[in-house]
């Protein structure tokens, strides 16, 4: 008996205040033993992708497209699932489609340096990636520069890396069946795209970090109907933004941007894309205390019932929550470093869900902050995870990761019999289905 009180106790440990241990994960071994198996009774195995398993071969090369053959994905800023038929993907552009090198030696760094080594990812398609400066405290316009290089061999533009193809949009089976390839000439640094799930006309809002800027386009993408900010002009006021990176919308379609790598606020619109109001100063980076203090506003959400506002403070690594004027009411702490929590997501079932591209981690809290659960391992095998900065769920609870590392976009479907509480909890979708 004390045995499996002790191991219920590690469980309420590990898991935080407010789990409750459901008849699915109830002890299932003999002599004490207790299970948190994603799969409860489960023999042999380890969850390696938590409740998941990894849709392989999806999406379809960018190869496939006629002209292609030499070009693949790139740094992969964002993913967006409207259904399981229509995902949207948005990316920096292009990369050479290089298949992987040989390990060899390299003994002009050292002996016995081998490149690449055993599993280990070997092209970084952040660096590699149009246009450069995507850090937090760099300056857009030295993008392009810092990516060329200071002195030879000079990176080009048509060889090493090209701006097409920044946002795509796939069916469940991972074809490429809309390319909206007529807006690549207005997008610098595409950092985010969605849907508000409360709009019926379903407008395509696309955020981009170096060009200032918000834009709106048409459920097709025919048509620009809206821009908020000035695009190519940073600033922090009713018209300029300073590098943001996210939107989220309450059920009046009020927005709030999180704003940004370089700024340090939040940004309020009214449905019609008015400015309101926003709140946040500089803070004092990494150990910033001070409530309504910021230093790399990167991902925000807000639970629908009580108009709170969750916003990650990236290099302070905690979520500080306020109420939808500002005024602040909480804030929790998400870890050391590694940690590196590079966006929220607000399921319907009122879970706040963080993605770490510091330990390759999907983490479950509740709206207090108690951490629930966590899955994910690092690497760039199928269902692996390095680098993701996109997140996104579907109807039928498939999860979509974008990878700015790894240069991919990754689905995993739910394994079945997984245990529900351990599965991300699927988005809002209130005006539409």
């Amino acid at each position: 008996m004390r045995r499996v009180a002790m191991a219920v106790a590690a469980l309420a440990v590990s898991f935080g205040a407010g789990f409750t241990i459901s008849n699915r994960v109830r002890p299932v071994l003999a002599k004490g033993d207790f299970s948190i198996a994603a799969i409860a009774g489960q023999k042999g195995g380890q969850d390696i992708f938590g409740p998941y398993e990894i849709v392989n071969n999806w999406p379809k090369p960018l190869t496939a497209l006629p002209g292609h053959e030499k070009w693949t994905w790139s740094s992969v800023e964002s993913i967006y699932a409207e259904n399981p038929n229509r995902v949207f993907i948005l990316q920096l552009g292009e990369l050479p489609n290089i298949p992987r090198p040989a390990t060899r030696l390299l003994p002009d760094m050292g002996p016995n340096v081998l490149f690449p080594t055993g599993r280990l990812p070997w092209r970084d398609a952040t660096f590699a990636t149009i246009p450069g400066a995507g850090q937090g405290g760099l300056l857009a316009e030295d993008g392009p520069r810092l990516w060329r290089g200071d002195k030879p061999p000079y990176r080009e533009v048509g060889v090493d890396a090209r701006w097409e193809h920044c946002l795509l949009v796939v069916d469940a089976d991972g074809n490429i069946n809309e390319q909206w390839t007529q807006w690549d000439k207005i997008f610098k640094r595409p950092h985010y795209v969605a849907i508000n799930p409360y709009d019926p006309d379903r407008y395509v809002w696309v955020v981009d970090d170096h060009m200032h800027a918000i834009y709106k386009f048409t459920h097709d993408g025919r048509q620009l109907v809206q821009t908020i900010g000035t695009p190519g002009v940073w600033g922090a006021d009713a018209t300029h933004f300073n590098r943001p990176t996210y939107i989220t919308w309450l059920p009046d379609s009020t927005m709030f941007v999180s704003d940004g790598y370089n700024g340090t606020r939040v940004a309020k619109f009214d449905k019609s894309g008015k400015f309101v109001k926003d709140w946040g100063q500089k803070g004092v980076r990494p150990n910033e205390k001070r409530p309504g203090y910021f230093n790399n506003v990167h991902g925000i959400a807000v639970d629908p019932a009580t108009r709170h506002v969750f916003v990650n403070d990236r290099e302070n690594h905690r979520i500080q929550v306020f109420d939808d004027n500002g005024k602040f009411l909480y804030d929790w702490y998400v870890g050391d470093a590694p940690s590196d929590i590079h966006l929220i997501y607000m399921s319907a079932d009122r879970h706040l869900w963080a993605v770490d591209r510091g330990t390759s981690k999907v983490i479950k809290y509740d709206l207090e902050g108690h951490f629930l659960y966590a899955w994910g391992t690092w690497g760039d095998f199928p269902g692996g995870m390095w680098g993701v900065h996109g997140f996104s769920v579907d109807q039928e609870g498939n999860v979509y990761t974008a990878e700015v590392d790894a240069g991919r976009v990754q689905k995993y479907r739910p394994r079945p019999g997984a245990n529900p509480e351990f599965l991300v909890g699927k988005p809002v979708y209130s005006a539409w289905k």
